[in-house]
């Protein structure tokens, strides 16, 4: 049973209406900041792989699902209207997953919604984190990561010192920042871990769980070396130089530090699993 195209356009515009101008709020918002600035390139990813798979969702042999999937719309739509009522950006943006889920539900069945699981899981790293979350992450985060630095820093024989997340490194002083606590890199590093799962297309499930559980320590380590660039530029050159063009270098060099870990890891667990059912399957 087939859905028809004109329906299907319909489903697609209403989906439109209901969650362009959360987009647009989002982008005015959240998304204009480096924390959640990885949102949009979420959002695009996800409609390429929908995209990519829309021959398998709407194959002839997928059954519609409209009952299920109306129950689902009237819960994503329920909450939709408290979070844009109640101005609650994070319910606002979150309905986008079951209201998509919903739309996938009702043309192409369980079947459908099976093959989309992937899309719309990964769509969870495009929702804003909640405020209480980030603040109880934060912190901790920002302790561990100053810690350590001091401690490399020491150990290599420079002139540092620590207070609280204030290091102190010859006659300058560095606040590690709430954006230098590693959470945000995180959250886009393990969206760009699942991503790179996905279109390595790995058969082992034991694999991609290990692969996404160690991306976790890569970010650790990463932000840990890009605060270390970051003391050792102020240190050498001066306050100006760490907060200038340089700072924004470190946080290039996060991301290219995270890349070469996760492509090592990869390659480790690659002669571990490839000999036991774990390389790349068809698409």
């Amino acid at each position: 049973m087939t859905f028809p195209a004109r329906a299907l356009m319909v489903l697609l515009l209403g989906l439109a209406v209901m969650y362009v101008p959360t987009f647009m709020r989002l982008a005015e918002t959240v998304w204009s900041t480096d924390e959640q600035g990885h949102g949009p390139l979420i959002l695009a990813a996800c409609a390429w792989l929908l995209w990519d798979m829309r021959a398998s969702l709407f194959s002839p042999s997928n059954r519609p699902a409209p009952g299920p999937a109306l129950a689902l719309l009237a819960v994503s739509t329920a909450i939709y209207v408290i979070g844009r009522s109640q101005q609650v950006i994070e319910m606002e943006a979150g309905s986008f997953l079951l209201t998509l889920a919903a739309c996938i539900l009702l043309p192409c069945g369980w079947t459908g919604l099976r093959k989309a699981w992937f899309p719309l899981l990964f769509l969870v790293f495009m929702v804003p984190m909640p405020g209480v979350l980030v603040q109880a992450l934060t912190m901790p985060l920002k302790s561990a990561v100053s810690v350590v630095a001091e401690q490399v820093l020491y150990w290599a024989g420079y002139p540092i010192a620590r207070t609280g997340v204030t290091l102190t490194i010859g006659q300058y002083q560095l606040l590690v920042a709430d954006a230098c606590s590693g959470l945000n890199s995180l959250f886009t590093l393990e969206a760009l871990g699942f991503l790179y799962m996905r279109i390595m297309n790995y058969t082992s499930k034991v694999r991609n769980v290990i692969l996404g559980v160690l991306i976790i320590p890569i970010s650790f380590i990463s932000n840990v070396t890009r605060v270390m660039i970051l003391v050792l530029i102020t240190y050498y050159f001066g306050d100006e130089a760490g907060q200038g063009f340089m700072h924004g270098f470190a946080g290039m060099v996060l991301f290219g530090v995270a890349l070469l870990l996760t492509y090592g890891v990869d390659r480790l667990l690659a002669a571990r699993f490839d000999e036991h059912g774990g390389a790349r399957g068809e698409r």
